[in-house]
Formats: structure tokens, sequence, C-alpha cells
């Protein structure tokens, strides 16, 4: 039983890595895209690089959040690691609602918006 738990500790330190580097090389490339499409002339390069920015943080978080379960797994569940678990997954959902409400302007939930203009 120790080494299962030894396994899926590697395993979710693992997936912690994977959610920074999506972050990281999400945002690496957001600017790579942003300084080509800024040469090309091409305008509102800087909303495309905010987009770009704000869904690999958004993938990152969710992955991030999967690592947290994981991790909780090996514990022993007190109230006390469950109860952190649970605000850990709440924040971390709170920004992911926030972000995903900044980059598409609308409640997950809601119908695409049709601007008339």
């Amino acid at each position: 039983m120790e080494n299962i738990k030894t396994y899926i500790d590697y395993t979710a330190t693992i997936v912690e890595a994977i959610g920074v580097l999506t972050i990281f090389i999400g945002t690496l490339m957001a600017l790579f895209k942003f300084i080509i499409n800024q040469n090309k002339g091409i305008s509102s390069t800087y909303s495309i690089l905010r987009q770009s920015v704000g869904k690999s943080i958004l993938l990152g978080l969710e992955i991030l959040i999967a690592a947290d379960i994981m991790a909780t797994v090996v514990t022993d569940p007190t109230l006390k690691s469950v109860s952190i678990l649970g605000l850990i997954v709440l924040i971390r959902t709170f920004l992911s609602l926030s972000l995903q409400i900044e980059l598409e302007g609308k409640f997950p939930w809601q119908k695409a918006r049709i601007d008339k203009y």
C-alpha cells in the first residue's frame, strides 16, 4: 500500500509540473505570436495576446486542480486535508470562471452573445 501512495504522489507531482509548464509554454507561445503579428502590422494584437495567455492559464489551472485531487488521495482523508482541498478547488474554480468571463464576455452557461453592430 505504501508503494501505491508513493507512485500516486510522484504522479501528482508530475501532473503539477505539467500544469505549470502548460501555463509557461502557452504564455511563451502567445508572446511569440504577439511579436510576429505586431511586426506584420496586424491590428488587435493585444486582444489576441490576452486571449492566448488567458486560455493557457485556464488550461493550466484545470490541470493543477486535477493534481491537487490526486495529491489529496495519497494523504489520509482527514477533515483538515479535505477542507484544504475544497478551498483550493474553490479558489481555482473561481479564478477559472473569472478568466472565462473576461475572455468570452459571458458566463459559461449563457448562449453565445450576438453583437448587432
